[in-house]
């Protein structure tokens, strides 16, 4: 294997039932009642989880979602764009906990 996630594991996803199949069987029924048409569409809750892929860094998400959003019509324009708005929350929650900082550096220096 030349990388540490291996592309193959990810058709291999329905196996973690094996080890306990009660908990696994529960997952698979919520996750397949998440992504069902609802007051968003499949095709915007694919872009949310293409998103959330990037923010959480899971390549095999991040691959499942690239191929999903496009199956249901996304464009690669649209693609990128939730890209970078996962992007822009990430950076936006990390520059938004230096006001901790500042607060820490303000008691420490007064």
């Amino acid at each position: 294997m030349s990388t540490y996630y291996d592309p193959k594991d990810l058709g291999k996803f329905g196996e973690i039932a094996e080890f306990q199949p009660a908990l696994a069987e529960k997952f698979f029924s919520w996750y397949g009642d998440v992504f069902a048409e609802g007051a968003l569409s499949q095709r915007e809750k694919s872009l949310i989880a293409l998103a959330v892929a990037h923010a959480v860094q899971c390549p095999y998400c991040i691959d499942a979602y690239s191929t999903d959003s496009l199956q249901k019509g996304a464009t690669e324009e649209m693609m990128m764009e939730a890209v970078h708005v996962a992007a822009a929350i990430r950076g936006g929650a990390s520059l938004v906990h230096g006001v901790m900082m500042m607060n820490k550096v303000k008691e420490v220096t007064m």
